[in-house]
């Protein structure tokens, strides 16, 4: 099987990732931070150098501004449902994963309200959608750094200084970006930075981030044990323990911080440029087949991600990916849990079958893809 749907998780990992997750399994199964033996401790300092690692690597002021959550979803209710507060409106985008969307439509029971800007591939027009829409009760503007669905990336630099000029607080998902895309929360004004950590971070599934120099703004999304102020009821309101309540994945945090290591000896600019190379490859090869529909521009190092949605004309999107899988291709088929996206795109009615290229595809994988689509498309009457 060739797998090509690296933007729900990364496979496989490298083997980096594996030997540190065995390695935790057979060393470090303490509870960090419950306990006083030297088991317990040894654990508590590896998730504690994974968390400088992860400070490091995305420009946070200290390690403290680091919490480790199951996912870049459990990170961004973390922010939305702790920060805003009835009567607060918000901007978001057009192209929102439902991690964003559920949560601010359940609000609307609360009296939070959200407005959806428009986005094109041209970044001042987009940045001007946000500003129209900014009220005088506007808190923050949430948005995704690159599309799951179509790659493509929204100025975030821009709309960072948007939120600036108006003191609004600025809330990232970075989960399709992280670890191929340049992030610096601190120089790029990010007050909030949720992403996954078992996509482009090559770490294992039930790993994910919030970043954050903000979060004594937030309130918990979730109150219990952190090991710490043991003898008080009311939750810590320090960082990060406030939002870290409950036992977390040791084993996987540690495999988190393999996977970032990974990524700095590979160099990030050379992993984004050889998956742009892969998913362009695709794309020159199927884009003149006549009964295949692309949705967006070839892919282009630096102008967006490498990831390719299309359609055969005559079949619907899962029908497409079934057909694929039976030729022995991984790629995943309906509306990838963004159907404001497929709104923008007019594909909500079949949704797309998306390629997501990762660090471990190659462009004879991605020429062997394009021959099966065509061959497919070849055969639809």
């Amino acid at each position: 099987m060739i797998y090509f749907d690296n933007a729900a998780t990364t496979f496989p990992k490298p083997l980096s990732v594996k030997n540190a997750v065995d390695t935790a399994f057979l060393y470090y199964g303490a509870n960090p931070g419950r306990s006083g033996h030297d088991l317990a401790a040894q654990t508590g300092k590896k998730v504690y150098e994974v968390r400088v690692k992860v400070a490091e690597f995305f420009g946070a002021q200290n390690e403290e501004q680091v919490v480790f959550t199951q996912n870049c979803t459990y990170a961004l209710n973390t922010v939305i449902k702790g920060l805003l507060r009835p009567g607060d409106h918000v901007i978001t985008s057009d192209m929102e994963h439902n991690s964003v969307m559920r949560p601010l439509y359940s609000l609307q029971s609360k009296g939070i309200t959200y407005s959806c800007a428009v986005t094109s591939y041209d970044d001042e027009k987009t940045v001007h959608a946000f500003r129209c829409l900014i009220r005088e009760n506007t808190r923050a503007i949430i948005v995704m750094h690159g599309s799951n669905v179509f790659g493509v990336k929204l100025p975030i630099e821009k709309l960072a200084k948007l939120a600036r000029q108006y003191g609004l607080y600025f809330i990232v998902d970075a989960a399709q970006t992280a670890g191929t895309e340049p992030i610096d929360v601190t120089n790029m004004g990010i007050d909030f930075l949720c992403t996954a950590g078992h996509k482009g971070l090559y770490g294992p599934t039930g790993t994910g981030l919030m970043i954050t120099s903000c979060g004594k703004y937030l309130s918990p999304l979730v109150e219990g044990g952190t090991g710490s102020a043991s003898k008080e009821l009311a939750q810590p309101r320090f960082m990060p323990d406030c939002f870290e309540s409950g036992t977390i994945n040791t084993f996987g945090i540690i495999g988190l911080g393999a996977g970032l290591d990974f990524i700095k000896q590979r160099g990030m600019k050379n992993i984004a440029r050889y998956e742009s190379t892969v998913a362009r490859c695709l794309y020159d090869h199927i884009c003149n087949e006549k009964k295949v529909v692309l949705y967006t521009p070839r892919p282009e190092y630096g102008v967006n991600l490498p990831v390719l949605s299309f359609n055969i004309q005559g079949l619907t999107s899962e029908e497409t990916t079934a057909r694929l899988n039976k030729a022995g291709f991984a790629l995943r088929g309906g509306l990838h849990c963004a159907p404001t996206a497929h709104k923008k795109f007019k594909t909500d009615h079949i949704g797309t079958a998306r390629v997501s290229v990762g660090a471990f595809n190659t462009v004879e994988q991605a020429k062997k893809l394009a021959h099966s689509i065509c061959k497919i498309a070849h055969s639809v009457k």
